[in-house]
């Protein structure tokens, strides 16, 4: 053996040389990748003719190993690592010789750039990683990040540490609603750093707090990170579950876990969600700290530029009007829908009757798989299975769905009407928003005259009675728009005095259009409304008509027809919840053939306001570099994403992917094997990008770590948080470049290493909270519909 070292041990050197070696020199990250798999494959080929690659090969032969096999053991679960005193023989890394290995990685190559990048299930899935990309550009540049710099800075400034708590909160609206790190970084780099130089702020804590706050939107919804790891995680898991249901004895999946073994991007949506936000804490509580025990390095900064701030109001109006009453209308809707008072109208009735209950569990399995799904559920969950099992096969199996006849038809119809909430769901979600905006505009206009507010409140409350005692679920969609028409109209008429007295607060003038793109797309990822595609779809049109808005209205000119298109999206939204719009069934009402067109203008009208800001963008040169941008990030992805795939299947053709495997199956504890795949991910940030390591080590570690009993949802969120970290892990943190290339000549490169160490540690910390509190991960999904 050369150098003593096993033939795979010596690939895998060759391997990570010529990879660290390709990123080094300086050759674009996603060519050097492709490029590194070239060399080392024939690098490792030329050494393996020559004889110089001997793998150490268990004997298969001998007879100690086919005592073991006597004794039940798995032959997959024999290797060198957890038997390193069977017999070997010494064999070629390609036994088939080279040629044969790379006649099937070529092969295996264009299989999987169709499966995962050209025409694979993925695919819609990637397709969102473009239209965020797209959507974080475009908010970046139209400025979005100095506004509410300036704005957070003014709130927070006056507190100990201020400048730096402002830059977190910036940071973590920004990974909502960009999820760009370069950009964030660099923009809040040139904003916020002289400012807080200039304000007495140590250099350290200045950089360390804009390097780590950009990075937040690495794991705060939506982040292109958890796009690309969960595309790859889903089938990660699918793949290892099946494989662990055949080990255990168990046809597949869906009979060992009792569930489908799917993983979705919306679901990890939803579980990176109060991770990120407990980052964010983390790192506003440790400047806020900071500062307190070093006041002179981060001192209370009171920040004004002559710009308005809206009327002065007290505490106990703020109080009132900005948490107790909008409390009182959120909590009073949740009430009322747990008393039935408020939900779903809906009387439609299946023409077939549900079908009848199934066990659990799968009762007809064999005597392995049956002691394995024992150990898995329990034996009390077996036998509750199989004693549901035997009432269904007693009563003559499961029952099955049957046709309704008319007069079954009537009385279900009957029941849904009798059981029926009073108040609708859309009556009550647009009651709830309209008196959100009611009340907090008393809150920032206290002295102005609360008659228009008054007017409108009394128009929300005839909306409710009207709910109530006339509108019942046989009214049509029609009639009953007629009906709320004026109550509705006079809380419009309140709503718009009360947008216009909103719009003197600088708080919320900032904060309001960009929060309402979040809303708009977080809301239907994480409510299970739509995928993250057209989310994605959804945020790149808004922030392609915000920027479009902010531009005309730097040039004075009138932003009434991107308004009216907004209102138009709503408008076609709102029409479709309450209309059925399929015109194109046998009976089609002429309310519903209104509503259709009414849509269809709402919706042209729409398109019409997209392409007038797209248009507006354009005349003013922002579109063009917006749309060059977003090719160029997109295309180093994909070409990442290919590059990897073949250098993968280079670490496969000579047995490497097997032997590291190998390795992680010979520790008993599962937590062992996922401390060490974690601290490896951590080391290898200090060197490698995000994506190299999501597209090079995960596809290897990713059979092992999500072919157990940890929930996928805690495994994926968890490497996740811990790729964020290669961002800010000296020396190739990219997140350190992107400051050290905006930041001032005063501020060196010590300074930036020195800042981000305590926020490494953070992350570290972070992910203790996490290892030892899975449910920070796992409590939104399992409330939330999926």
């Amino acid at each position: 053996m050369l150098f003593g070292l096993d033939g795979v041990e010596i690939g895998l050197i060759i391997v990570f040389f010529c990879l660290f070696g390709g990123i080094l020199s300086g050759f674009p990250v996603a060519f050097a990748i492709g490029g590194a798999g070239a060399i080392s494959f024939a690098i490792i080929a030329a050494l393996d003719r020559a004889g110089l690659l001997i793998h150490q090969a268990i004997d298969t032969g001998s007879e100690p190993y086919r005592a073991l096999l006597a004794e039940g053991i798995r032959s997959d679960v024999i290797s060198v690592f957890r038997y390193p005193d069977l017999p070997r023989v010494g064999e070629s890394v390609f036994p088939q010789g080279w040629e044969t290995a790379l006649d099937r990685n070529l092969s295996f190559i264009v299989n999987r750039i169709n499966e995962r990048v050209l025409a694979g299930q993925s695919i819609e899935t990637l397709l969102a990683v473009l239209m965020f990309v797209l959507m974080g550009i475009t908010l970046e540049r139209s400025r979005i990040a100095n506004d509410l710099l300036t704005t957070m800075a003014r709130v927070f400034g006056p507190l100990p540490g201020g400048l730096a708590v402002s830059v977190v909160v910036v940071g973590a609206f920004l990974a909502a609603s960009t999820g760009i790190v370069g950009a964030t970084v660099v923009t809040m780099g040139l904003l916020s750093l002289p400012t807080m130089l200039r304000n007495g702020y140590s250099p350290e804590l200045s950089t360390g707090v804009i390097a780590a706050s950009g990075t937040l939107g690495q794991i705060i919804p939506p982040s292109i990170v958890i796009v690309l790891l969960g595309t790859l995680a889903g089938d990660l898991y699918a793949a290892a579950q099946e494989t662990r249901a055949v080990e255990a004895g168990c046809t597949d999946a869906l009979t060992y876990l009792g569930e489908p073994a799917v993983l979705s991007v919306g679901t990890l949506f939803q579980a990176a969600l109060l991770p990120g936000i407990l980052l964010a804490l983390l790192y506003a509580l440790y400047a806020f700290g900071f500062a307190l025990f070093n006041p002179s390095k981060a001192p209370a900064v009171a920040i004004s530029d002559g710009a308005a701030t809206g009327e002065l109001t007290t505490r106990s109006e703020r109080l009132t009007w900005y948490l107790l009453a909008p409390a009182a209308l959120i909590g009073g809707a949740l009430l009322l829908g747990t008393l039935d008072i408020v939900g779903s109208q809906s009387i439609s009735i299946d023409r077939y009757s549900d079908a009848g209950e199934t066990a659990d569990l799968r009762t007809r399995v064999g005597p392995e798989c049956k002691a394995a799904m024992i150990e898995l559920h329990g034996q009390k969950a077996w036998d509750a299975s199989v004693a549901l099992q035997a009432e269904i096969d007693a009563a003559g199996g499961v029952e099955a769905a049957q046709k309704r006849t008319e007069e079954q038809m009537v009385d279900a119809r009957a029941t849904a009407i009798a059981d029926a909430p009073p108040i609708g769901t859309g009556v009550s979600v647009m009651v709830v928003m309209m008196g959100l905006v009611l009340v907090t505009a008393r809150g920032a206009a206290p002295s102005a005259s609360p008659t228009p507010l008054l007017l409108g409140g009394i128009g929300l409350v005839a909306v409710l009675l009207l709910d109530i005692l006339v509108i019942g679920p046989t009214t049509s969609s029609l009639a009953t728009w007629l009906l709320l028409a004026a109550p509705v109209l006079l809380g419009l008429w309140a709503c718009r005095t009360a947008a216009a007295r909103l719009g003197q607060n600088e708080l919320i003038r900032v904060v309001f259009p960009p929060l309402v793109l979040i809303v708009a797309v977080l809301g239907s990822i994480l409510g299970g409304i739509t995928n993250p595609t057209p989310a994605a779809a959804l945020g790149a049109a808004g922030a392609l008509m915000l920027a479009a808005y902010r531009r005309l209205h730097d040039e004075g000119r009138s932003g009434q027809i991107i308004i009216w298109a907004s209102l138009a999206i709503g408008l076609s939204i709102l029409i479709g919840a309450n209309f059925d719009t399929r015109v194109n069934t046998s009976e089609t009402s002429f309310e519903n053939w209104f509503a259709f067109f009414a849509a269809y203008g709402a919706y042209l009208f729409a398109a019409f306001g997209l392409l007038y800001s797209c248009w507006v963008l354009f005349r003013a040169a922002i579109l063009t570099p917006v749309v060059r941008e977003t090719a160029k990030v997109t295309s180093m992805v994909f070409t990442i994403l290919i590059g990897s795939q073949l250098l993968n299947l280079v670490v496969i053709s000579f047995g490497g992917e097997h032997y590291i495997q190998q390795f992680l199956k010979s520790f008993d504890s599962e937590f062992t094997v996922f401390l060490i795949v974690m601290l490896v991910l951590f080391i290898l940030g200090f060197v490698l990008d995000f994506l190299e390591i999501i597209y090079i080590v995960i596809p290897i570690v990713g059979p092992v770590i999500y072919g157990g009993t940890f929930d996928p949802k805690w495994v994926t969120i968890m490497v996740a948080v811990n790729l964020q970290t290669s961002f800010l892990t000296p020396p190739f943190g990219f997140a350190l470049f992107y400051l050290r290339g905006v930041a001032p000549k005063e501020v060196t490169t010590g300074h930036i290493y020195r800042g981000v160490a305590p926020f490494v540690l953070i992350q570290v910390f972070g992910l203790a909270i996490l290892w030892f509190f899975p449910a920070i991960v796992t409590i939104v999904p399992a409330l939330m519909p999926n």
